[in-house]
């Protein structure tokens, strides 16, 4: 039987489909290797947050949420083809704008969060503390008010949606360390007899003096008066049981002066029963490490220091000079 044959207009049709399918495949493959390194869909910066634990498919749907890609599964595809089998990290990430694809995954993979910080300046009470911690509107939870004297001033990282209470414990766990090193390095003969103590008094030499080049001779006073049984006689101890340590906002009246309690140490001999704000390292080293002086008296110079006395007609005369100041300045 003779064959037939296929007419050339039928040969000719398919080819041409056969190179359309390779011309389209190309073309996928093309896009497929492109979309890797162009320009990514986020018109403006974005952030995610990845848990920790979370996977790439996971991280993958979150960017298309975003709109950091254009697509969960063409990321996941592409990252898995030229990315390697580096991990990702954990945390809060910072997507620019117009990050392509392999962008994206060198962050994840880099680990450069988002650092956010809350910071506790030297000497703040807990009160405020927790005024601080509670505003922050990046945390979770609630907390009571810390135990005065707990937190260690610094800066402290966190991340978004982090409980209060862990940041919380970390500043505590934080000051617990710091305390525990300086106590084991510190001198000797010292009349405060506990770590607390120490913290107790390094938190009133705190609220004396903003010039840490003073905080060993304001300890080294303080311990002087300790030593001769006087009181301490400083005024942030009049302040702490009327607002617990937040501006008074006024002058101190004589009655506040006179005011017997656990804390005024114009009305008691020794230390109050408990700080009046968190202090920082260089004050609890101060009280640690005090200076060796005779001084027994000081007062503010107008200049944000102190003048140092060793007798009390000394001192009248340094009080006698500060108020010519005030007065120059019109505070009196």
């Amino acid at each position: 039987m003779a064959r037939r044959t296929r007419p050339a207009a039928a040969r000719r049709f398919g080819c041409g489909i056969l190179l359309l399918g390779l011309a389209v495949a190309a073309f996928v493959a093309f896009r497929f290797v492109v979309g890797w390194t162009e320009k990514g869909p986020a018109a403006q910066d974005v952030s995610i947050t990845v848990r920790e634990g979370a996977t790439l498919s996971d991280a993958a749907v979150l960017l298309k949420r975003a709109g950091a890609v254009r697509s969960a599964d063409a990321f996941l595809t592409r990252a898995r083809v030229f990315g390697g089998t580096k991990p990702i990290k954990a945390g809060e990430f910072h997507i620019p704008a117009g990050a392509s694809n392999s962008d994206i995954l060198s962050i994840l993979q880099g680990g450069k969060t988002v650092t956010r910080l809350v910071t506790i300046p030297e000497g703040m009470p807990s009160i405020l503390v927790h005024e601080r911690l509670m505003a922050n509107d990046q945390l979770t939870g609630t907390i009571p008010v810390p135990e005065e004297g707990s937190v260690l001033p610094d800066s402290y990282a966190f991340d978004k949606g982090e409980p209060r209470a862990k940041v919380l414990k970390r500043m505590q766990v934080a000051m617990d360390k710091e305390l525990a090193q300086l106590w084991a390095g510190r001198a000797q003969g010292l009349l405060v007899k506990s770590p607390r103590e120490a913290v107790i008094l390094a938190s009133i030499v705190e609220k004396e003096t903003a010039v840490p080049a003073e905080r060993p001779t304001v300890a080294g006073v303080y311990y002087n008066r300790l030593r001769a049984n006087m009181m301490l006689q400083a005024d942030p101890t009049i302040i702490y049981p009327i607002t617990r340590g937040k501006p008074l906002g006024r002058r101190i009246r004589k009655s506040e002066i006179a005011a017997v309690n656990d804390y005024n140490t114009y009305a008691m001999v020794g230390l109050p029963k408990g700080p009046i704000a968190n202090p920082g390292r260089l004050s609890i080293f101060a009280v640690l490490h005090p200076e060796k002086t005779k001084a027994l008296y000081f007062v503010a110079d107008g200049k944000g220091g102190h003048i140092f006395a060793d007798t009390y007609q000394q001192h009248n005369e340094n009080v006698r000079k500060w108020f010519e100041i005030r007065r120059a300045r019109g505070e009196l």
